[in-house]
């Protein structure tokens, strides 16, 4: 988790993101924009830890539940192939021809 953090925090696409959005949102009437900035921040970290959690939690049950039954891991590598094949279909297809 701490490796995750870190990496996050020293992105420079993270940085530039922040950069571009958030003063949007800052009003210089109201006070320190510092202030205001972090805060953003910090709203948009609960926000996305929340959400990152909801779909880590989400992801644990259904591995449980698809690895209780290997004709359920079966049928879902079957589809991970098919829809392989399909999209590589799909671009031969429908590619660049040049």
């Amino acid at each position: 988790m701490w490796e995750g953090f870190g990496v996050g925090v020293a992105n420079p696409k993270t940085i530039v993101f922040f950069a571009a959005v958030l003063p949007q949102f800052v009003d210089p009437a109201q006070g320190h924009v510092a202030g205001q900035m972090l805060l953003l921040g910090l709203v948009f970290n609960a926000i996305a830890l929340a959400s990152d959690s909801a779909w880590g939690l989400g992801a644990s049950a259904a591995r449980q539940w698809f690895g209780r039954s290997p004709r359920r891991l079966a049928t879902i590598g079957r589809i991970g192939g098919l829809s392989m094949i399909g999209l590589g279909v799909s671009v031969a297809l429908t590619g660049r021809r040049d």
